[in-house]
């Protein structure tokens, strides 16, 4: 147990505590203090303290919309020197924010001079720019003068401030909120002001109506900087469980002028810099992640916002806008958090919840200023009386007057006289004469009939909840009339963009090229033109130095390429992702399509065209280990990857294949041995597991290329100096898995080692490449077939130091789709 010494010369002020007891009991109340006096705003007025302040010190400097401005500097230095006891830059920067109109639907303050930008400039400095209220901030202070809100003293006990303002309309929902407090947070998106007053009005006409009934009215957020809302199922469950997530579009016009095609932005989503939008987009095309844009500049002015993005002529304006809004910030997901101060503990509340506490609070706004009126009318009305009586008798009253020895003595007479109380003998006392004439007497009377009909009404209302919210409805009215405008964003039912890229992209066959540095890059088929085998080749890649091409594959643009890391963890993208380029072009990195740690490189890439068949992925490793793990399992990978097989730091993957779950598993090693083995000897396994031997290895020797087969099949070997044959399967004897093998090839220093052995069909055609990017597209009939124990014929004829490297199966189905 701790002691906490508060004096250290007093032994009476030490008190015994217990530190972990002290140290939780002091953090939940600064834990309270951030949620209740900073971070969140209360429902009722929709405001956080310090927006609260700044609106009662302007409406108390009398800056109301009409009037003229002052220096935002004097409303800072009020609002610090009076309420709120922190530093000037969160006032200020709160000040800044209800003034600018990209920030707020319904901005709540009028500002004169720089107040930022949507481009992310902040505003002047508060000793040069000029503030004051807006008209719809008067709204807000209405009655508040009138004992309509609880006030409570400031920080020092020397003046008061509100505890919330009156507000007739319901802030929180028409203006949203942010905030981040002490394990929670708040995240309420702005909404038009004509349907939230619409949907209190629906809610007091029928105090049954549910969330999605209320949803009729209010159709969504409104956004200031408009936009398209998409996920209208998010917003649903936004509005009836206080959470939910909703994606904001960009909108997008397309122009044509001279044959040129250009995409017009002129909305963008809430609380996106501008700036950033033209930042990402031109990293995009740098980086060919988004192809067949030209040129983007910004010709936005005064009169509204406008990105001007040139397309080339090739370009498909649907695909180039789909993909910015897929990539870059044109597109937003939006987090809905619809949680606010309730009694100041904080609640997360539904779409009819918020409603119904403004609308509580409303009523209670109301009811006292009703209160405090009918006080002051009946005060009035008591005072009228008494005139009334004077003026009945005006020549006694003067006489009375005039026969008193003073007022104090006249006073009485009259109270005495008359039956008048003390207030009103006051009041005839102090009648000018010259309201003593026919017309006032006749003006007194009518303001006593007028106010004795309102004492009524008011008595009227106060003595119904319904007459109350009558009230309430008028005034919801009203505020529509005077102060509802158009929506500005667009509601739509489509999930993400308005057309599919999928739908968009022609399927045809691609080939896809990794190097061993991890560049990818996508070329069309007829890039590499057939050849008799033996031929040079053409240039496939223009690698960095040092780099070299591992693998190609051919496959589909709508394809997915599974890609497998050296961490054994999975990432998948699609071929279309992968931009096209040149024969000479090295291509981009991987790290550009999936995400990457420091330290990982993609080992192995799996094309795919249904990620949910019966299908298996068979993993295998350098050191001789296989895993087989069904297909679906992979299904869904989250953007950081899944973990596919667990690799030991002393192994590596050397391919990942897929298989039907009933062929043989075919693996070949570097110094010339193959193992042939039903694919269910490996048990199917769970995604971390890291497999079991698949091919035993004697020393120096490690595996080079696995593939999967059935007895029609040919297997297919090339050495690294280009040697290859083909051998049928069946000259591979089947036995259990964890054996040796048998002979592969045969090899010699003129052969160099086994690089590919991989199964092939006779009506395949073949891609070879180098490590130099040298590549060959030939048909395997034109591959002698020999035994499993020979070296076979030159297949590729390489330069000094090229050895061959990868290759790539085109079936027949391929060409003729690609053709």
């Amino acid at each position: 147990m701790s002691k906490i010494q508060v004096n250290p010369h007093a032994d009476d002020d030490i008190v015994p505590a217990v530190l972990e007891d002290e140290m939780q009991q002091a953090y939940l109340d600064y834990s309270m203090s951030v949620i209740v006096g900073r971070a969140l705003p209360d429902v009722r007025d929709g405001l956080k303290p310090v927006h609260r302040r700044i609106l009662y010190s302007m409406h108390e400097l009398g800056l109301t919309h009409d009037g003229d401005f002052k220096k935002s500097a004097r409303v800072v230095g009020d609002v610090l020197g009076k309420f709120h006891p922190h530093g000037d830059s969160a006032v200020y920067d709160a000040l800044v924010r209800m003034a600018q109109d990209f920030s707020l639907r319904y901005p709540l303050a009028e500002g004169q001079g720089n107040f930022g930008s949507i481009d992310g400039d902040a505003a002047a400095q508060m000793r040069y720019t000029e503030a004051k209220m807006s008209k719809i901030t008067q709204e807000m202070l209405d009655d508040i003068d009138q004992d309509a809100v609880d006030f409570k003293e400031n920080f020092d006990g020397s003046l008061e401030e509100p505890e919330l303002l009156p507000s007739k309309f319901p802030n929180l929902l028409v203006n949203g909120s942010t905030g981040i407090a002490v394990g929670m947070a708040t995240n309420i998106p702005p909404h038009n002001l004509a349907e939230t007053c619409q949907g209190v009005i629906r809610l007091i006409e029928d105090d049954d109506v549910s969330n999605l009934d209320l949803m009729e009215d209010i159709k969504g957020p409104d956004f200031p900087t408009g936009g398209i809302l998409r996920n209208t199922d998010g917003l649903r469950k936004a509005y009836t469980t206080g959470r939910g997530k909703v994606t904001i579009s960009s909108r997008f016009e397309t122009e044509e002028e001279d044959g040129d095609t250009r995409l017009v932005v002129t909305e963008i989503p809430y609380m996106v810099q501008k700036s950033k939008i033209l930042e990402g987009t031109a990293e995009l095309v740098r980086e060919d992640k988004v192809e067949g844009i030209r040129e983007i500049r910004d010709e936005s002015d005064r009169h509204g916002l406008r990105i001007v993005i040139e397309l080339k002529r090739d370009a498909q304006p649907e695909i180039v806008k789909n993909k910015l809004m897929k990539y870059s910030r044109f597109q937003e997901t939006f987090g809905i958090i619809l949680l606010g101060l309730v009694d100041n503990q904080p609640k997360v509340l539904t779409l009819k919840g918020l409603l119904e506490e403004f609308l509580s609070h409303r009523k209670e706004v109301v009811r006292r200023r009703l209160e405090y009126e009918l006080e002051n009318a009946e005060d009035r009305l008591h005072i009228l009386d008494g005139l009334l009586v004077a003026l009945d008798h005006i020549d006694d009253v003067i006489e009375t007057i005039q026969n008193s020895k003073n007022t104090k003595t006249a006073r009485e007479n009259l109270i005495e006289r008359y039956e008048l109380s003390e207030d009103q003998a006051r009041a005839i006392l102090k009648i000018r004469l010259s309201r003593l004439t026919q017309m006032e007497s006749e003006e007194i009377q009518s303001e006593h009939d007028e106010l004795s009909e309102r004492v009524k009404e008011i008595k009227d209302i106060l003595g119904s909840d319904q007459e109350i919210l009558n009230v309430i409805k008028e005034e919801m009215e009203y505020i529509i009339s005077e102060y509802g405008d158009e929506r500005r964003t667009e509601i739509s039912d489509h999930e993400s963009g308005d057309i599919d890229i999928e739908d968009l992209i022609e399927d045809e066959t691609v080939v896809i090229t990794r190097s061993r540095e991890g560049y990818v890059k996508r070329l069309p088929l007829d890039t590499y033109k057939q050849q008799r085998r033996g031929g040079v080749g053409v240039i496939g890649s223009e690698t960095k130095e040092g780099d070299s091409l591992t693998d190609v594959h051919i496959t589909s643009t709508k394809s997915y390429l599974l890609c497998i890391t050296n961490k054994g963890q999975l990432y998948w993208t699609k071929a279309y992702e992968i931009p096209v380029s040149g024969r000479y072009s090295k291509g981009k990195p991987f790290v550009n399509f999936i995400d990457l740690d420091e330290d990982e490189h993609v080992r192995s890439v799996v094309p795919c065209d249904d990620l949910e068949a019966d299908d298996y992925l068979a993993f295998i490793s350098k050191q001789g280990y296989v895993k087989r793990t069904r297909l679906d399992a992979f299904s869904n990978p989250r953007r950081g990857g899944i973990r596919a097989v667990n690799v030991e730091d002393d192994d590596d993957l050397v391919r990942v294949i897929r298989t039907t779950g009933d062929q043989d598993l075919l693996i070949a090693t570097a110094n010339g041995n193959a193992i042939r083995f039903d694919e269910t000897d490996a048990r199917a396994m769970g995604r971390t597991a890291r497999g079991v031997i698949g091919v035993k290895l004697r020393d120096d020797d490690y595996v080079v290329d696995a593939s999967a087969g059935d007895e029609d099949d040919q297997m297919l070997v090339v050495t690294e100096t280009g040697y290859g044959k083909r051998t049928d399967v069946t000259e591979y004897s089947r036995i259990n898995r964890g054996g040796y093998g048998v002979k592969n090839a045969d090899l010699s220093d003129t052969t160099g080692k086994v690089v590919i052995s991989r199964v092939v069909n006779e009506d395949d055609e073949l891609v070879l490449i180098s490590t130099e990017g040298m590549v060959i597209r030939v048909d395997a009939s034109d591959i002698s077939k020999y035994g499993r124990a020979t070296r076979g014929v030159t297949v590729m004829d390489l330069q000094d130091n090229d050895v061959v490297q990868g290759i790539a199966e085109v079936s027949p189905d391929d060409l003729e789709e690609s053709e």
